[in-house]
């Protein structure tokens, strides 16, 4: 029970402020980069992470790029609350995970939040690239992917730029998976619209 004890004397306040420090001075070491520096690892990261989540997840990857390419509007509204909490379930068991019960809550939500954030981040930065690279009439995944990774590598030279966009590609990228695990809430299928209104139910 000694453990327990600790945590009620020293307090969650306290706690707090010695993990916050920590996570705030990861992001300042690497906003402090060189722009060029950081645009070039969010570049290759970006396609990094999109081959290996396309790669394993070849079927759910290119439906969840399809769906937030037709509808990318429905995805980013579904997108943005779901991504807020999966954030904030890993930003909370990043914060307990040092206390007497983040070995058993911690761990798994900041599992849970470095996996889920990004590949789902990298499917939104390849649904942007599919929707640039059509525009010259290259409308590929392997482009999608180089283009997507540009647009997060470009978006490194300024670092507010960077919040911004990865908070895009990551709403986009969530909302269109939850939507393809749910069966495509808010999307008519294309078979649908194929078959005639007296055949169906």
């Amino acid at each position: 029970m000694w453990p327990l004890d600790l945590y009620i004397s020293i307090g969650p306040a306290v706690l707090g402020s010695i993990a916050m420090p920590a996570a705030g001075g990861e992001l300042e070491a690497y906003r402090s980069l060189d722009p060029l520096l950081r645009a070039g690892i969010q570049f290759a990261g970006t396609v990094l992470v999109a081959m290996v989540v396309l790669g394993l997840l070849q079927n759910f990857g290119t439906q969840a790029i399809s769906k937030s390419r037709r509808s990318p509007v429905i995805s980013i509204c579904l997108g943005l609350p779901s991504l807020l909490v999966v954030a904030g379930l890993a930003g909370t068991g990043y914060l307990i995970v040092d206390t007497s019960v983040g070995t058993f809550f911690g761990i798994p939500l900041v599992i849970l939040g470095v996996t889920v954030l990004p590949a789902v981040i990298a499917i939104g930065f390849t649904a942007l690239g599919r929707n640039a690279a059509a525009i010259v009439g290259r409308d590929r995944l392997w482009t999608g992917i180089l283009v997507g990774g540009l647009i997060h590598g470009a978006a490194g030279l300024v670092f507010p730029a960077t919040v911004a966009v990865a908070a895009l590609a990551g709403a986009l990228g969530i909302g269109a998976s939850v939507r393809v695990l749910v069966g495509g809430v808010g999307a008519a299928r294309p078979d649908d619209r194929t078959v005639p209104p007296a055949n169906k139910i």
